[in-house]
């Protein structure tokens, strides 16, 4: 994902996610460092960071549509 981000502010999602992680590990990439999220843990990723798949992943998140719209736009727009 984070390839598709670039052209963003500081190359990273801009849009907060509320969640909970089904399956997988995910590594999430902030200008203040990176923290794992793995299967069966809850998360908040505020707006700032750039997901790196560690393995396959499945989770749900809530974000707001405004924001996640533009950034599901922008990445379209890398095609």
């Amino acid at each position: 994902m984070r390839p598709a981000l670039t052209g963003l502010p500081d190359g990273l999602c801009a849009c907060p996610h509320w969640g909970y992680m089904l399956k997988g590990r995910l590594k999430m990439v902030t200008k203040d460092g990176e923290d794992i999220y793995e299967a069966g843990q809850a998360f908040y990723w505020p707006p700032g960071h750039a997901p790196v798949a560690l393995e396959d992943c499945e989770y749900v998140d809530f974000s707001p549509t405004e924001a996640l719209t533009t950034v599901i736009d922008h990445t379209k727009a890398q095609g």
